[in-house]
Protein backbone atom coordinates (compact mmCIF):
# COMPACT_ATOMS: atom_id res chain seq x y z
CA UNK A 1 0.00 0.00 0.00
CA UNK A 2 0.94 3.24 -0.52
CA UNK A 3 -0.10 4.83 3.08
CA UNK A 4 0.05 3.17 6.49
CA UNK A 5 -2.87 2.26 8.11
CA UNK A 6 -3.80 4.63 11.80
CA UNK A 7 -3.05 8.12 10.15
CA UNK A 8 0.90 7.24 10.06
CA UNK A 9 3.02 9.40 7.33
CA UNK A 10 2.22 8.20 4.09
CA UNK A 11 4.99 5.69 2.66
CA UNK A 12 5.99 6.53 -1.35
CA UNK A 13 6.33 3.16 -3.29
CA UNK A 14 7.37 3.27 -6.87
CA UNK A 15 9.95 6.24 -6.21
CA UNK A 16 12.35 8.01 -8.66
CA UNK A 17 15.86 7.76 -8.47
CA UNK A 18 16.96 10.84 -8.03
CA UNK A 19 17.65 12.14 -4.24
CA UNK A 20 16.07 15.17 -4.87
CA UNK A 21 12.57 13.87 -6.18
CA UNK A 22 12.97 11.19 -3.30
CA UNK A 23 12.92 13.96 -0.89
CA UNK A 24 10.41 16.24 -2.23
CA UNK A 25 8.06 13.28 -2.23
CA UNK A 26 8.47 12.85 1.19
CA UNK A 27 7.14 15.61 1.81
CA UNK A 28 4.71 15.92 -0.26
CA UNK A 29 3.27 13.20 1.66
CA UNK A 30 2.84 14.85 4.47
CA UNK A 31 1.41 17.50 3.34
CA UNK A 32 -1.07 15.59 1.55
CA UNK A 33 -1.83 13.48 4.79
CA UNK A 34 -2.88 17.02 6.34
CA UNK A 35 -5.51 17.23 3.97
CA UNK A 36 -9.54 16.16 5.46
CA UNK A 37 -10.42 14.75 2.38
CA UNK A 38 -9.32 11.48 0.37
CA UNK A 39 -6.45 12.76 -2.00
CA UNK A 40 -3.89 10.40 -3.61
CA UNK A 41 -1.16 10.58 -6.30
CA UNK A 42 -1.44 8.26 -9.44
CA UNK A 43 1.29 7.53 -12.17
CA UNK A 44 -0.21 7.27 -16.11
CA UNK A 45 -0.96 3.53 -14.99
CA UNK A 46 -2.70 4.72 -12.36
CA UNK A 47 -0.19 3.17 -9.89
CA UNK A 48 -0.72 4.83 -6.65
CA UNK A 49 1.78 6.36 -5.52
CA UNK A 50 0.53 8.43 -2.12
CA UNK A 51 -2.49 8.32 -0.68
CA UNK A 52 -3.65 10.07 2.67
CA UNK A 53 -5.51 8.28 5.42
CA UNK A 54 -8.77 10.08 4.26
CA UNK A 55 -8.30 7.80 0.98
CA UNK A 56 -7.70 4.55 3.24
CA UNK A 57 -11.09 5.85 5.45
CA UNK A 58 -12.70 6.09 1.84
CA UNK A 59 -12.00 1.93 0.96
CA UNK A 60 -11.85 0.68 4.63
CA UNK A 61 -14.89 -1.81 3.66
CA UNK A 62 -13.71 -3.02 0.64
CA UNK A 63 -12.90 -6.86 0.47
CA UNK A 64 -9.15 -8.34 -0.75
CA UNK A 65 -8.77 -8.72 -4.39
CA UNK A 66 -5.57 -9.69 -5.88
CA UNK A 67 -5.17 -7.28 -8.47
CA UNK A 68 -7.40 -4.55 -7.76
CA UNK A 69 -7.13 -3.14 -4.46
CA UNK A 70 -7.82 0.68 -4.49
CA UNK A 71 -4.10 1.47 -3.08
CA UNK A 72 -2.55 0.01 -5.63
CA UNK A 73 -4.33 0.81 -9.15
CA UNK A 74 -7.20 2.65 -9.02
CA UNK A 75 -7.95 2.13 -12.31
CA UNK A 76 -7.79 -1.04 -11.69
CA UNK A 77 -10.28 -0.79 -8.55
CA UNK A 78 -12.74 1.03 -10.73
CA UNK A 79 -12.88 -1.43 -13.52
CA UNK A 80 -12.33 -4.81 -11.56
CA UNK A 81 -13.21 -5.06 -7.90
CA UNK A 82 -16.55 -6.06 -7.23
CA UNK A 83 -16.97 -3.84 -4.81
CA UNK A 84 -16.34 -0.49 -6.60
CA UNK A 85 -19.95 -0.64 -7.04
CA UNK A 86 -20.57 -0.39 -3.43
CA UNK A 87 -18.60 2.86 -2.92
CA UNK A 88 -18.77 4.56 -5.89
CA UNK A 89 -22.00 5.00 -6.67
CA UNK A 90 -23.53 5.26 -10.66
CA UNK A 91 -20.46 3.51 -11.02
CA UNK A 92 -21.13 2.46 -14.63
CA UNK A 93 -22.01 5.67 -16.10
CA UNK A 94 -20.25 8.12 -13.63
CA UNK A 95 -16.96 6.29 -12.81
CA UNK A 96 -16.42 3.20 -15.02
CA UNK A 97 -16.66 5.22 -18.71
CA UNK A 98 -14.94 8.06 -17.34
CA UNK A 99 -12.20 5.94 -16.15
CA UNK A 100 -11.71 3.70 -19.65
CA UNK A 101 -11.99 6.83 -21.43
CA UNK A 102 -8.82 8.13 -19.72
CA UNK A 103 -7.37 4.62 -20.02
CA UNK A 104 -7.95 4.60 -24.41
CA UNK A 105 -5.83 8.54 -23.78
CA UNK A 106 -3.13 6.73 -21.98
CA UNK A 107 -3.01 3.85 -24.01
CA UNK A 108 -2.44 6.06 -27.35
CA UNK A 109 0.36 7.97 -25.05
CA UNK A 110 1.61 5.18 -23.86
CA UNK A 111 1.29 2.07 -25.88
CA UNK A 112 4.35 0.22 -25.50
CA UNK A 113 3.83 0.05 -21.23
CA UNK A 114 3.40 -3.36 -20.33
CA UNK A 115 1.41 -2.12 -17.19
CA UNK A 116 -0.82 -0.16 -19.38
CA UNK A 117 -0.87 -3.48 -21.89
CA UNK A 118 -1.62 -5.73 -19.17
CA UNK A 119 -4.72 -4.04 -18.26
CA UNK A 120 -5.83 -4.16 -21.66
CA UNK A 121 -5.95 -8.00 -21.46
CA UNK A 122 -7.68 -7.81 -18.81
CA UNK A 123 -10.23 -6.26 -20.25
CA UNK A 124 -10.42 -7.91 -23.30
CA UNK A 125 -11.43 -11.02 -21.08
CA UNK A 126 -14.26 -9.68 -19.67
CA UNK A 127 -17.22 -9.38 -21.91
CA UNK A 128 -19.09 -7.00 -20.27
CA UNK A 129 -16.07 -4.78 -20.33
CA UNK A 130 -14.59 -5.28 -23.42
CA UNK A 131 -17.97 -4.39 -25.49
CA UNK A 132 -17.99 -1.38 -23.40
CA UNK A 133 -14.15 -0.54 -24.59
CA UNK A 134 -14.34 -1.07 -28.11
CA UNK A 135 -18.10 -0.32 -28.79
CA UNK A 136 -19.83 1.34 -26.20
CA UNK A 137 -16.98 4.15 -25.59
CA UNK A 138 -16.65 6.21 -28.62
CA UNK A 139 -20.55 5.84 -29.29
CA UNK A 140 -21.16 7.58 -24.89
CA UNK A 141 -18.24 9.75 -25.83
CA UNK A 142 -20.26 11.35 -28.61
CA UNK A 143 -23.18 11.55 -26.75
CA UNK A 144 -22.12 13.12 -23.54
CA UNK A 145 -19.06 15.30 -25.41
CA UNK A 146 -15.38 15.41 -24.24
CA UNK A 147 -15.97 17.25 -21.37
CA UNK A 148 -17.48 14.59 -19.53
CA UNK A 149 -14.94 12.27 -19.28
CA UNK A 150 -12.54 14.70 -17.37
CA UNK A 151 -12.15 14.30 -13.99
CA UNK A 152 -11.11 17.82 -12.95
CA UNK A 153 -14.05 19.50 -11.83
CA UNK A 154 -16.03 16.65 -12.29
CA UNK A 155 -18.94 15.92 -9.80
CA UNK A 156 -19.48 12.31 -8.73
CA UNK A 157 -21.68 10.26 -6.30
CA UNK A 158 -20.05 7.65 -3.83
CA UNK A 159 -20.85 6.33 -0.61
CA UNK A 160 -18.95 6.85 2.43
CA UNK A 161 -18.83 3.76 4.84
CA UNK A 162 -18.58 6.87 7.50
CA UNK A 163 -22.42 7.51 8.31
CA UNK A 164 -21.28 11.51 8.75
CA UNK A 165 -21.09 11.73 4.90
CA UNK A 166 -23.00 8.25 3.75
CA UNK A 167 -24.72 8.54 -0.25
CA UNK A 168 -22.79 12.39 -0.96
CA UNK A 169 -20.97 13.91 -3.92
CA UNK A 170 -17.52 14.29 -4.30
CA UNK A 171 -15.80 16.79 -6.94
CA UNK A 172 -12.77 15.76 -8.07
CA UNK A 173 -10.27 18.22 -8.10
CA UNK A 174 -6.58 18.05 -10.19
CA UNK A 175 -4.08 19.60 -7.92
CA UNK A 176 -0.58 18.63 -9.95
CA UNK A 177 2.14 21.18 -9.05
CA UNK A 178 4.40 21.32 -11.67
CA UNK A 179 7.26 19.30 -10.02
CA UNK A 180 4.38 16.51 -9.59
CA UNK A 181 3.59 16.58 -13.16
CA UNK A 182 7.48 16.51 -14.43
CA UNK A 183 7.68 13.45 -12.62
CA UNK A 184 4.47 11.51 -14.59
CA UNK A 185 2.64 11.75 -11.42
CA UNK A 186 -1.02 13.55 -10.82
CA UNK A 187 -2.58 14.14 -7.77
CA UNK A 188 -6.33 13.94 -7.28
CA UNK A 189 -8.44 15.16 -4.38
CA UNK A 190 -12.32 13.99 -3.52
CA UNK A 191 -13.80 17.26 -1.84
CA UNK A 192 -16.86 15.59 -0.26
CA UNK A 193 -20.23 17.21 -0.38
CA UNK A 194 -22.76 17.54 2.49
CA UNK A 195 -24.85 14.27 2.81
CA UNK A 196 -27.11 14.26 0.56
CA UNK A 197 -31.46 14.21 1.69
CA UNK A 198 -33.58 12.22 -0.46
CA UNK A 199 -36.96 14.01 -1.01
CA UNK A 200 -39.50 12.37 1.17
CA UNK A 201 -41.74 11.51 -1.53
CA UNK A 202 -39.18 10.02 -3.80
CA UNK A 203 -39.80 6.50 -4.91
CA UNK A 204 -36.94 3.85 -5.56
CA UNK A 205 -35.80 3.18 -9.25
CA UNK A 206 -35.58 -0.56 -9.90
CA UNK A 207 -32.79 -0.37 -12.54
CA UNK A 208 -33.28 -3.53 -15.26
CA UNK A 209 -30.67 -6.15 -14.96
CA UNK A 210 -27.18 -5.89 -17.61
CA UNK A 211 -27.29 -8.34 -20.41
CA UNK A 212 -24.06 -10.49 -21.38
CA UNK A 213 -21.78 -8.29 -23.87
CA UNK A 214 -22.35 -5.08 -22.73
CA UNK A 215 -22.63 -2.33 -19.69
CA UNK A 216 -26.36 -0.71 -19.25
CA UNK A 217 -25.53 2.39 -20.27
CA UNK A 218 -23.78 0.89 -23.57
CA UNK A 219 -26.11 0.47 -26.43
CA UNK A 220 -25.96 -2.46 -27.74
CA UNK A 221 -24.40 -2.72 -31.26
CA UNK A 222 -26.32 -3.24 -34.29
CA UNK A 223 -25.18 -6.21 -35.95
Amino acid sequence: MAYQAGGQRPVPRPVPESPGAQAYLQDYAALLEAVSFPSVVIDHRWDVVLANTAFASLFRGVGPHPTAMPGDNLLRFVLFHPDASAVLAEHESRWCLPMLAHFAAAVERHGQDHGLQAIRRDIAQDPLMEAAYRQGLPHWIRAVGERAVEHDGAVRPLVHPDPRWGATDCRIVDETPRTLRELGYTRLTLVLRPVRRPAPAARRTVRPRRTAGHLSVVPVPEA
